[in-house]
């Protein structure tokens, strides 16, 4: 039986400024229309937090009983160390699904309607990232979902439940935000090459390489400023999202530097929190230019 603390690091709390990032993005972007809507942002945040644990525990049970989980390197996995049934993860994803449902049908109810595809296909994509038979993320489509559904769709999708339109600035916001959370999967996934590659998960960082993942780790960070840099033509308070820049040269200098296994944990966290100080300096910047 799982404890309490191996649970919380089975959903994996390293990955959750993914689920938070957007929604501080996308709140700053209502704000800097003037739609900032306090509650509906809390909501928003309800969703993006419980789809994140969902599915950090959904990969959990996929590959933990696939085996791709039982030589890693890195954080704890519940079913893959055999400290939680296969069951219990799946019951616990699909209750965070389930959670983020009812939070999103809320939520769509007090603005509009057809919210509620970008709801399911969230919903649809969590699960076969890593489940059924033949999951996307096992073929090196894990980035796409990332770039669309914690990135577009999240900080859009934000964005227009408050403020019931969109700007430019929210678009750019989308992207850098993907953008840095797709960095993050791509660290995750050059750390588990060898292992990966023994049992088939061909993701995109097995697809590309170590010396090819680690340059397009790099980029997508450099896309994220440069998109700070260029809101800055709608307000110069966007360049407060450089507060970030210390903090993912860190992680960039680790992972150019061949880094491997072990070594490239840190960076998770590095860019996680890269990704949350981006989003509140952007945040802040957008509803203090509005």
């Amino acid at each position: 039986m799982a404890t309490p603390a191996q649970w919380i690091e089975g959903a994996r709390p390293r990955t959750l400024p993914a689920a938070i990032a957007p929604v501080l993005v996308g709140t700053g972007a209502a704000a800097y229309l003037d739609g900032f809507v306090w509650w509906k942002a809390l909501l928003a945040l309800g969703v993006a937090l419980a789809l994140q644990i969902g599915v950090n525990y959904a990969n959990d049970y996929s590959d933990g009983i696939r085996g791709t989980d039982e030589n890693r390197v890195g954080p704890l996995r519940l079913v893959g160390s055999k400290v939680a049934t296969p069951g219990q993860v799946k019951t616990a994803a699909f209750t965070c699904f389930g959670v983020g449902a009812v939070l999103g049908v809320i939520l769509c109810a007090t603005s509009n309607w057809w919210l509620l595809i970008a709801g399911a296909a969230s919903l649809v994509g969590a699960w076969f990232y890593t489940g059924g038979k033949r999951p996307y993320g096992y073929r090196a489509l894990g980035e796409v979902s990332v770039f669309v559904f914690f990135g577009l769709v999240a900080v859009l999708g934000t964005t227009y439940v408050q403020a019931e339109t969109l700007h430019w600035t929210a678009v750019a916001g989308a992207v850098a935000i993907g953008s840095i959370a797709c960095a993050l999967l791509i660290a995750n996934n050059l750390r588990d090459i060898p292992t990966d590659t023994v049992t088939g998960k061909r993701t995109l960082a097995v697809v590309l390489g170590a010396p090819r993942s680690r340059h397009l780790y790099a980029t997508l960070i450099a896309l994220a400023f440069i998109l700070a840099a260029i809101s800055a033509l709608a307000t110069p308070w966007t360049l407060l999202a450089l507060i970030a820049l210390p903090l993912a040269a860190k992680a960039v200098r680790t992972v150019v530097s061949d880094a491997t296994g072990p070594a490239l944990i840190p960076v998770l966290k590095a860019t996680g929190l890269t990704e949350l100080a981006y989003a509140v300096g952007l945040a802040v910047g957008l509803a203090i230019g509005s």
